[in-house]
């Protein structure tokens, strides 16, 4: 099983493809709640350098009210985490699938929202 959404992007730098994502993910009804700079953060607590990296914690509030009605512990699992991060090719994009991320809970009513935003998500990757 595929545990990620991929996508890489050539030619743009990280903050116009954060700007891309972002937009692409509100085109699909996510919002972005929350983002750590990851280059950033080890830089302040550990003095090292390294490539751009950022995630970006992504929800769509009515899958995730669905989720969370159906199982209440679900929301240990989200947001949906979507990291952009620079690498030699140029900006890789990748989303957790969410049907991977709750293989642990046996509910197929929960599998099928899951179900719904890995689609929503993949169509976000792939307008980025």
């Amino acid at each position: 099983m595929t545990y990620t959404i991929n996508r890489v992007i050539s030619g743009q730098d990280i903050d116009s493809v954060d700007a891309r994502a972002r937009k692409a993910l509100a085109d699909n009804g996510f919002g972005v709640l929350t983002e750590i700079d990851v280059k950033a953060t080890l830089k302040k607590k550990l003095d090292v350098e390294m490539p751009a990296y950022r995630i970006l914690g992504a929800c769509n509030p009515g899958m995730a009210y669905q989720a969370i009605g159906i199982e209440p512990r679900v929301g240990a699992m989200l947001p949906c985490n979507v990291i952009l991060r620079e690498t030699e090719g140029g900006v890789e994009v990748s989303a957790i699938d969410p049907v991977a991320s709750m293989q642990a809970i046996e509910n197929a009513e929960l599998k099928r929202v899951a179900g719904e935003v890995r689609d929503l998500l993949a169509k976000a990757v792939a307008a980025i």
